[in-house]
């Protein structure tokens, strides 16, 4: 079987980083025993811990991490997070090379099964949404597309793991490329807009920022009143 999830939805700034997980049967009971959960619900120094035992166990670990500037242009293009996130789900399942029969995604869609259905359409393999009624096909893998399913299914929890620590590793890499404490990426984290507000001319950070962001219009409209007073 095989879990998919991401990491850095709806940060304003660095990547957005899905991953899959491809593990046996026999071995996915692990996941549970050594402590797997959803990542939000784990500390960093736990994730990194588990980072190492997940790739000890499973059979396979694919990660992609899907640049601001990559979200830019999809977004100046008119395509949606939801259908950028999964054509790099698809790109990753179809680089599986494990005979994997299930796959558990944590659907960011509002229809659940809708993010399953773009998967299933853009996979090489043959594939069928769960719940979701159409012709049946010989040996198509199942797509279990849920809300949460990183809190429901332990090997989509070790896919949320992977992403999270990718995504943290990246943001201090990036931190120390441009010398800036950059925080978390998250509009909610205020180290994190405070450096954008006080770094907006930076070319250098100006590439890892997420510049079709809610978050950036309110900076914008900010620094422009602050210049008019």
């Amino acid at each position: 079987m095989a879990g998919g999830d991401e990491a850095g939805r709806g940060a304003v700034l660095g990547p957005l980083v899905v991953s899959v997980v491809a593990v046996s049967d026999s071995k996915e009971k692990k996941f549970g025993r050594i402590g797997i959960r959803d990542s939000k619900l784990l500390s960093r120094r736990k994730r990194e811990f588990l980072w190492e035992e997940i790739y000890s166990i499973a059979e396979e670990v694919k990660f992609y991490k899907i640049s601001a500037g990559e979200i830019n242009i999809a977004m100046k293009g008119n395509i949606s997070l939801n259908e950028l996130e999964a054509i790099h789900f698809t790109r990753l399942v179809d680089s599986l090379e494990s005979d994997v029969r299930k796959i558990y995604v944590d659907s960011p869609d509002v229809i659940q099964e809708r993010f399953g259905i773009r998967i299933g359409i853009m996979s090489k393999k043959p594939m069928r949404v769960d719940k979701v009624k159409g012709k049946r096909v010989a040996k198509a893998i199942k797509i279990v597309s849920e809300h949460k399913a990183d809190t429901k299914y332990p090997v989509t929890s070790a896919a949320s793991i992977i992403a999270k620590v990718e995504r943290d590793k990246e943001m201090d890499r990036i931190s120390d490329e441009v010398g800036i404490e950059l925080g978390s990426g998250y509009p909610s984290d205020k180290m994190t807009v405070g450096a954008i507000r006080e770094n907006l001319g930076s070319i250098a950070l100006s590439q890892y920022i997420r510049q079709r962001w809610k978050t950036m219009d309110d900076i914008r409209q900010f620094k422009m009143s602050d210049f008019v007073k």
